[in-house]
């Protein structure tokens, strides 16, 4: 069983490394996307809609697809002043009740919250408001439940972690950083 928990943390921790890698190369789209706008408006007098729109989305997808990723390195905001001082074990505690108890909760909260929004966009195609703008909006809404997937399911790798640790067995290796902290130290 133990075997079994090691193997999905690790499955789940290599599906965010991957995500984010990619996503990582999003970011450069986006700022070279943005300098395209920039150029194309003030020095050509150029514009176009579904351009200005894309560079938007790629900001959304980035940060949505990315979470799962930030979690996964410790990346996310934590109140230093409870979690900076403790032992492994203490943090292990604080972050099994934050899966638990926010993590988990928030995100079934917006997933029952997302479902309505994103199944009525899937069911009339949705796209763009704007004249000229892209079509497939209702696939940038889906990400709403990506988002809520990807950071649910490294909940549940950080949880297996914390379990491991605080019932004494060796820590699964993920290749990430354990529970100390950071992996920039701060």
């Amino acid at each position: 069983m133990l075997k079994v928990l090691a193997a999905v943390g690790q499955g789940i921790d290599a599906l965010n490394e991957r995500i984010g890698d990619a996503v990582a190369w999003l970011t450069l789209a986006m700022v070279l996307v943005t300098f395209c706008v920039v150029v194309l408006r003030y020095v050509f007098d150029v514009g176009f809609v579904w351009l200005q729109e894309s560079y938007v989305w790629m900001h959304g997808i980035v940060f949505m697809l990315g979470a799962g990723y930030t979690l996964l390195h410790q990346g996310h905001v934590r109140v230093d002043i409870v979690y900076r001082g403790g032992s492994p074990r203490y943090k292990a505690w604080i972050d099994l009740g934050g899966v638990l108890f926010l993590l988990w909760p928030m995100l079934l909260a917006l997933w029952w919250v997302a479902w309505p929004y994103v199944a009525g966009s899937w069911s009339r195609l949705e796209a763009s408001r704007e004249a000229g703008g892209l079509p497939g909006l209702f696939l940038l809404k889906t990400v709403l439940l990506v988002f809520c997937v990807l950071l649910g399911l490294q909940g549940l790798s950080l949880a297996i972690r914390c379990i491991f640790l605080l019932t004494g067995r060796t820590e699964p290796a993920t290749g990430v950083p354990a529970i100390e902290g950071p992996r920039d130290g701060h």
